[in-house]
């Protein structure tokens, strides 16, 4: 490391890339590709990208504006001593973003290969050559001079001066940011976020369960009507034996064959609660709980990944080192030493790049942590949700149940065929 000042940048351009928000231009988009000529004109889509107003084939930009947008500094900061070798490093400030921060030659190869992989159809200079051994004052000078041309080439162009991969390597200071006991926050974070995911999971699995028995519900409503309304329409000939009654079973035909309607109301009440469930509460749970797996598969990736990738090179480096201090005792000859020097080195930018990229994961995951607390209160509005979804539809089925209640009176035949009004069901066994 060069330092608690030095600012960590992942190696890896896609690492880089992807926490850029702008617009992305791997697949270019349809503003930098050829335009077919087009023999009538359309109908504008309101699908396709919107073209901005005035022409959009000309830039409307000054040199003066261009200059304006910033001006980065590039200068030496005096060598510092590294575990065998010294290493050059820069500090960058940039007049935009106000900042200052410490970059070592690898960090702009990063930002450079970043750039051409995000903007394949755009100017992006070129970077001074890399000298391994041997780089003298005169070569370093040179290349500070070239490095602050790349930069400020950069920051004024246009679509790059509004990418946030700018602004990450002009202004990012990682260790800078990050508290103290970012490795205990970490777990505490990703434990509470595993019992979170846990709880959410069988609150759906649970709503999941209950839309299904209202669909179910509605069904079996619907199946009660339909076979009321079959028994109603019965065109069996009433047998002799019940001559005496005849009227009583007219009188419930008639009635029984009325009431499919109010079932199919019913289940059509039923129905919909089940639909509304789904959607505002089935639904909200699952947007939840695929971002809480989004989170997790992080965890997992950072743990798997830039973790234990940095705890393999330090291994590789401790090998090394060993091999150095050996040959240095043996007295091996100068260009088996030079060789050595040259792949410790190489080992030493490797191990820094693999700190880098764990402290930058770490400073991704301290934001998504919050991102995560921030769909938190989502919880509110499942549970009101679920809570109107209950009340509006055992209110609707109510008022059909309600209304349905003096239509069933008729079914309640008394002496003599005189309707009865029907008891009240009793909680216990009747009184003798």
């Amino acid at each position: 490391m060069t330092g608690g000042a030095m600012d960590p940048l992942p190696t890896a351009p896609g690492a880089a890339a992807a926490e850029a928000e702008a617009d992305e231009e791997a697949d270019p988009p349809a503003a930098d590709s050829p335009v077919p000529p087009v023999s009538e004109p359309r109908a504008p889509d309101a699908g396709r990208m919107q073209v901005p107003p005035g022409n959009p084939l000309l830039l409307s930009l000054t040199l003066q504006e261009l200059l304006a947008r910033d001006a980065v500094q590039v200068e030496l900061v005096p060598e510092k001593k590294g575990l065998f070798l010294k290493h050059v490093e820069y500090e960058v400030c940039s007049q935009r973003f106000r900042s200052c921060v410490y970059r070592r030659y690898n960090d702009f190869v990063v930002f450079h290969e970043a750039l051409l992989h995000k903007f394949p159809y755009r100017m992006v200079p070129a970077l001074p050559p890399k000298r391994m051994l041997g780089a003298d004052r005169e070569f370093i000078e040179a290349r500070r001079r070239a490095l602050k041309r790349f930069i400020n080439l950069v920051a004024r162009h246009p679509p790059f001066s509004e990418d946030a991969i700018l602004k990450l390597f002009l202004s990012f200071s990682g260790p800078d940011f990050l508290p103290a006991d970012i490795q205990t926050q970490f777990a505490m974070s990703r434990e509470l976020i595993r019992n979170i995911y846990n709880s959410f999971h069988k609150l759906r699995d649970r709503a999941e369960r209950m839309v299904s028995r209202a669909i179910d519900n509605a069904a079996d409503l619907l199946i009660f009507g339909k076979e009321l309304s079959a028994l109603g329409s019965d065109t069996t000939p009433l047998p002799s034996w019940a001559s005496l009654n005849s009227s009583t079973w007219g009188s419930l035909k008639q009635a029984l064959k009325g009431l499919s309607v109010e079932f199919a109301l019913l289940a059509d009440k039923a129905a919909q609660q089940g639909k509304q469930e789904e959607n505002d509460v089935v639904e909200k749970l699952n947007l939840f709980l695929d971002l809480l797996q989004s989170y997790k598969d992080l965890c997992e990736r950072h743990e798997k990944g830039v973790l234990h990738k940095h705890q393999r090179a330090l291994h590789k480096y401790s090998l090394m080192k060993r091999q150095m201090v050996s040959a240095t005792a043996q007295s091996r000859e100068p260009e088996s030493v030079e060789r050595l020097e040259a792949r410790i080195e190489e080992q030493e930018n490797v191990i820094q790049t693999m700190e880098l990229r764990n402290y930058f994961s770490l400073y991704c995951l301290h934001q998504e942590t919050q991102l995560v607390h921030v769909y938190l209160p989502l919880t509110s509005h499942i549970l009101g949700a679920f809570v109107n979804s209950q009340i509006q539809g055992h209110k609707e089925m109510s008022k059909v149940w309600n209304d349905l209640q003096p239509k069933l009176r008729c079914l309640f035949v008394g002496p003599h065929g005189a309707p009865a009004p029907p008891r009240p069901p009793q909680d216990g066994l009747s009184a003798h």
